[in-house]
């Protein structure tokens, strides 16, 4: 089926769930895949981060549903977690995310699930923002956050991935 002429899917079909013991072998499925792994790195190296997240206390680690069908992965956790290295204009208790998209793609569900997971990310946590890291080259994600409220901040030399753009959506007024 060709993803770029099918329709959006709305956003109330787009839901998050906690990662499940159950669930390792299709994130491990999904971050072999090249189109993944391309934006996602070794996928060892990424399931080990994805590891971190889901066994550090107040982190998020949750897979994405459209429909009940599980279509990707998405996590947060507090930036510090990272270490020392991280952007100067990266505010003081930001919480970081990062997602994938594995089926449905230039549907709309990444932008649902971001805004679901920032949702959750600042009704039960005090972080004053949420970032992302986004390679330049990565257009289409860089888009994706953008619909999701996320705004450019700088550009951070990732080590890995080189030239990103940190992306920042800051707590909403209450």
């Amino acid at each position: 089926m060709n993803e770029a002429v099918t329709s959006k899917v709305a956003p109330s079909d787009v839901a998050l769930r906690p990662v499940e013991a159950d669930d390792w072998a299709l994130i491990r499925a999904w971050i072999a895949r090249p189109d993944v792994r391309k934006w996602w790195g070794n996928a060892i190296a990424a399931e080990a981060e994805m590891r971190l997240v889901a066994e550090t206390g107040p982190a998020i680690a949750r897979i994405v549903l459209v429909e009940g069908a599980p279509v990707g992965y998405a996590h947060a956790i507090d930036a510090g977690h990272w270490g020392s290295a991280l952007p100067d204009g990266m505010p003081s208790g930001t919480w970081d995310a990062d997602i994938f998209i594995a089926e449905h793609r230039g549907r709309g569900v990444g932008e649902a699930a971001l805004n679901l997971l920032a949702d959750e990310v600042f009704s039960t946590t005090l972080a004053v923002a949420l970032s992302v890291f986004v390679s330049l080259a990565n257009e289409p994600a860089i888009r994706a956050y953008e619909r999701a409220g996320f705004q450019w901040a700088e550009v951070w030399e990732d080590p890995i991935f080189g030239p990103s753009w940190m992306m920042l959506r800051h707590r909403p007024a209450r």
